[in-house]
This record gives structure tokens, C-alpha cells and sequence, in this order.
């Protein structure tokens, strides 16, 4: 599903962010990605959304080298990724309801299909009750599960998550995980940056640790390997 090869990642400012990355992610895996602050961990998470191009090397993504794409077909790329930040990144002025939609409106799907799916997706994350309010009616972590619904509601293969949690209390970050958990078990494949030592350790899966822009660690069912 994933497949990093030889990747660099050299900022102008001469920070190497990524220094020879290789590693594959499975469909269907669920992966964390930890490490110090500054490791390159954002780098490797916004490579595979094409947020950031590597300097050398190449990433796949279900087959496509995405580094090679042109500008214009990164949007498209994007709709088989879903993606969730730490800062939620919805917009203000839209409801629950038409941010979720809003996915599916720009790529053209029918508004019967869409009221559909998306009161679906809002059951899914337990916010359909919510629909018509707006994100400053809602607490962190409903916002965030407006996030998730926005990113999952076109049915992605693979969910891009950064610092999902670290803007959440530690029972709301529990109820976040526990959608991705479904989410998961569902088929999408996740990749996670987190700091959350709790979490990791508790909810066991595959963990890539970075530092230094290289993985120096990637094990099958992992700790968090760090003092917060």
C-alpha cells in the first residue's frame, strides 16, 4: 500500500529531515510513528500526502510513485487519503454537516448520495445528532471527530493521521482512538504520528520510530521506546 525507497529529504535550510528512508506499510496495517521532537516525523507523515516532495527517491502509493506527479493530479491522489491534524483544520463558517460534505462536493458525487454518506459517516463517529451546528459550538473533541468524518467520509485506503490527540484531554483521546480502531478494522490503513506514550503502549500495534531523519526502530506490536 506504502513503499518508501531510498528517501531524502533536504530542506533549503540545510536540515536533513529524511536521510535514506526505505520501509513498506501493508494494506490494512494500523502504524505509529514516534520519535523526539524534530526526529522528521511530520516530514515522513506529510511525504505521503504530497505535502512535501522527497529530494531523492521515491514514494509509492498503492503503485504510484507520487514524487513524480504533476501538481495538477495531486488532488486526485488525495482522495484515495484520507488526512487528520492536530488542529482539526475545519471551516468556521460551514456546519458539521457541510464540512463533511464538502469532500464529496468537490469531487461531484450526487447531493442524494452525498446526504447519504455523510449522515452516515457523522453515525459512525456519534455526531449525526450534531449536523447542523457549527465547529465553535462544538468542544475539541467533537471537532476532531468532524476531522476524521471529513477524511473518511469517500471511503480512503489509506487514513494520514498527525498528532491526532495532541490537542485533546486524555479521555477524549481515548474515544478519538477508539473511532480509528473501528475505522481500521474496516480495511483503511492508518499511519499515526504521535507523543502519546499512553496510547501506544496501551493499544498495541506496528511502531516506526524516527530520529535523525532515519528509522532506527520498527517492530510488529511496539512500545512508544521514549520518556515523554
Amino acid at each position: 500500500m506504502i513503499e518508501m525507497q531510498e528517501v531524502y529529504k533536504k530542506y533549503p535550510n540545510g536540515v536533513t529531515a529524511a536521510n535514506g528512508i526505505d520501509v513498506k506499510i501493508k494494506q490494512g496495517e494500523f502504524v505509529y510513528v514516534v520519535g523526539p521532537s524534530g526526529a522528521g516525523k511530520s516530514t515522513f507523515i506529510k511525504m505521503m500526502y504530497r505535502e512535501e516532495k522527497p529530494t531523492k527517491g521515491n514514494i509509492l502509493i498503492n503503485g504510484v510513485n507520487i514524487g513524480r506527479l504533476k501538481g495538477s493530479k495531486v488532488p486526485l491522489l488525495r482522495r484515495n487519503i484520507g488526512v487528520v491534524f492536530q488542529d482539526f483544520k475545519l471551516l468556521p463558517t460551514l456546519t458539521v454537516y457541510e464540512n463533511v460534505a464538502f469532500a464529496l462536493e468537490v469531487i461531484e458525487e450526487q447531493p442524494k448520495y452525498i446526504k447519504k454518506r455523510v449522515m452516515e459517516t457523522l453515525d459512525l463517529v456519534g455526531l449525526k445528532h450534531k449536523a447542523r451546528m457549527l465547529p465553535t459550538e462544538l468542544s475539541g473533541g467533537e471537532q476532531q471527530r468532524v476531522s476524521i468524518a471529513r477524511s473518511i467520509v469517500n471511503s480512503p485506503k489509506v487514513m494520514i493521521a498527525d498528532e491526532p490527540t495532541g490537542n485533546l484531554d486524555p479521555d477524549t483521546s481515548w474515544e478519538i482512538m477508539n473511532i480509528f480502531e473501528e475505522i481500521n478494522t474496516r480495511g483503511t490503513t492508518i499511519v499515526m504520528a504521535t507523543h502519546n506514550k499512553e496510547i501506544v503502549n496501551t493499544i498495541r500495534h506496528r511502531v516506526i520510530a524516527i530520529e535523525g531523519g532515519q528509522i532506527v526502530r520498527d517492530e510488529q506490536r511496539g512500545d512508544y521506546g521514549y520518556e515523554n
